[in-house]
């Protein structure tokens, strides 16, 4: 195998990722407030909310932006 660069639509996803992720786990009552202030319909706020309250989706965030990032090296066409 011969690892390339990711291309650079990879890369930004993968740092929007990890900005997300690091919001969610560190800055969780900012970035709650950030939502809820953001005038987003109710439904969406709600399950915007639901997830950022749920660790889960903050820790698979952090945890994707590697993975992603191997992944671009590897296969060409990510």
């Amino acid at each position: 195998m011969h690892p390339n660069p990711p291309r650079q639509i990879t890369v930004i996803i993968a740092v929007l990722l990890t900005v997300v992720g690091l919001a969610l786990v560190f800055y969780e009552a900012q970035t709650l407030d950030f939502v809820r202030t953001a005038g987003l319909p109710v439904d969406i706020q709600r399950q915007i909310i639901g997830w950022m309250e749920d660790r889960t989706f903050a820790w698979g965030a952090l945890a994707a932006s590697p993975i992603l990032l191997t992944l671009g090296s590897l296969l060409p066409f990510i």
